[in-house]
């Protein structure tokens, strides 16, 4: 059942979306899946089989095609976390990286199948958007120095 108006969908390079969901409903605890199905293409469209789900996470849901490596993530369309304290921020950021993810700068990271993520505590936009022009320029110059963010380093 469709109950968002706009739902994203991620076209994942691997024809096995139960195996996405797992990997997501792993991260996210709270998560479930809604939906799933198996297609083939017609013989005019190359009659390979795919894959969809439908996953709910963090209230959001979240369409997965999984119908092989035709297209590639890039930075472009990304997903923000915004964890409520440091240990939200280091669960998240450990289980996105880990198994084949990879870590970049300012809190962005790629999970395993690409797809960019800023995992980000909601106290560091206090930060970087401070009244006082000493706390933000020591945060924002912190941050460009960090992989995952420290909160404790940018104060």
């Amino acid at each position: 059942m469709i109950t968002q108006k706009i739902t994203p969908s991620l076209w994942i390079e691997t024809r096995d979306a139960k195996a996405v969901v797992d990997y997501y409903l792993s991260i996210f605890k709270d998560g479930k899946m809604i939906d799933y199905h198996q297609y083939e293409n017609p013989p005019e469209a190359g009659g390979e089989k795919f894959e969809t789900a439908t996953i709910e996470i963090e209230g959001m849901q979240l369409n997965i095609l999984a119908a092989g490596p035709f297209f590639k993530f890039n930075e472009s369309v990304s997903f923000v976390i915004n964890t409520k304290d440091q240990a939200e921020t280091d669960y998240y950021w450990d289980a996105l990286t880990a198994n084949g993810g990879e870590e970049s700068s300012c809190g962005w990271c790629k999970d395993k199948y690409g797809l960019s993520w800023q995992v980000v505590p909601i106290e560091y936009f206090k930060l970087i958007n401070s009244t006082d022009p000493k706390v933000r320029e020591r945060a924002i110059k912190n941050t460009l120095k960090q992989k995952k963010i420290i909160l404790s380093e940018l104060k």
